[in-house]
């Protein structure tokens, strides 16, 4: 998957947006998010974007290493689910279930 490096946020999400999406067509969907430290609300609509091009290959996105932060704000909107990040999160959670 692209390199980007410690930081997705508004400053680079299309440039990583579009690398990423080269990689999930090329059928490489896993993620290393481990070396990310400075994230925002762009980082989760890079990834949801990501698993939809997952998805309509038949495959799932694989987040491995998601940082506090970035688990918290897929969480805050509701798609910690739909990412794959709620069940076995290494953080104490808060369970908010929408209906």
């Amino acid at each position: 998957m692209p390199a980007f490096g410690s930081s997705l946020t508004n400053r680079n999400a299309a440039d990583v947006l579009r690398d990423g999406l080269s990689h999930v067509r090329q059928g490489d969907v896993t993620v290393d998010c481990s070396a990310l430290t400075h994230v925002d609300s762009s980082a989760v609509a890079v990834l949801l974007a990501w698993q939809r091009a997952a998805e309509q290959r038949g495959q799932t996105l694989a987040l491995q290493g998601v940082p506090p932060q970035l688990q918290s704000l897929a969480s805050l909107y509701g798609v910690d689910t739909l990412l794959g990040l709620s069940a076995g999160a290494t953080l104490p959670q808060h369970h908010h279930h929408r209906h």
